[in-house]
């Protein structure tokens, strides 16, 4: 099976948490996502949404996104383009600059992630970018490092990386280093605070072998559902 050795690097991170993945060649993005949110500590993967992601694939103007909102509009945009075209663009001059970022925004191509699949992309620009949560803002950075001819296995396996990442709505990357100051001081006022609610948040150290029994169970529990589907 053809598949894609990755790494994926979360920006702003010092020192830097990455992880180093095996995942299949005709992996959609929504299955990417479900891989980054899988060997982080982030709860928005399968089988349910959390918080907004997207992809940006900025040289082919597409952003690939779970937001429901963006996509019908850029659906209303194709429909009706020279109307809202020539409303958006009737202002005073002043707020012309305004009116053409805003639609440049709208012509945006926006995706949904279970209708699209990563090869194209990974194999022509060799990285995208990610987002996750448009709160924290996390921001990550997916590269392409080789392809493999030979991988054995239909789910995707965490090879490599370091650190331990963040929980979920600890407030970014600031928000996370002040939270580890407080989980790893046990005598700060607010430490058994701060670890009650990382267990709410099911905040874990690194743990590979933890991070790959996951990723496989997502794998076949995945393939289950789609069996029942199959069945009607």
């Amino acid at each position: 099976m053809k598949a894609y050795q990755i790494k994926i690097e979360l920006a702003g991170s010092e020192p830097l948490i990455w992880r180093r993945v095996i995942m299949p060649a005709d992996a959609t993005f929504n299955r990417l996502h479900d891989v980054i949110q899988t060997v982080t500590n982030f709860k928005g993967g399968y089988p349910g949404a959390y918080h907004l992601f997207e992809f940006a694939i900025p040289d082919e103007n597409i952003k690939v996104t779970n937001d429901e909102e963006a996509y019908q509009e850029h659906q209303n945009f194709k429909k009706n383009r020279k109307a809202i075209e020539a409303k958006i663009l009737d202002v005073e001059p002043e707020f012309e600059e305004m009116a053409r970022f805003q639609l440049r925004n709208l012509e945006t191509v926006i995706r949904k992630p279970t209708g699209i699949k990563i090869d194209t992309y990974l194999e022509k620009y060799g990285s995208v970018e990610y987002m996750y949560d448009y709160g924290d803002g996390w921001q990550f950075l997916v590269t392409l490092e080789k392809m493999l001819d030979d991988y054995h296995y239909g789910y995707p396996t965490l090879i490599d990386g370091a650190e331990t990442a963040p929980p979920e709505d600890v407030g970014g990357i600031p928000g996370y280093y002040e939270f580890l100051e407080i989980y790893h001081d046990e005598k700060h006022p607010e430490h058994e605070e701060m670890k009650e609610w990382a267990n709410e948040q099911l905040f874990r150290e690194y743990d590979p072998e933890f991070i790959n029994r996951i990723l496989k169970f997502i794998h076949y529990k995945k393939t289950e559902w789609d069996l029942i589907d199959d069945k009607g």
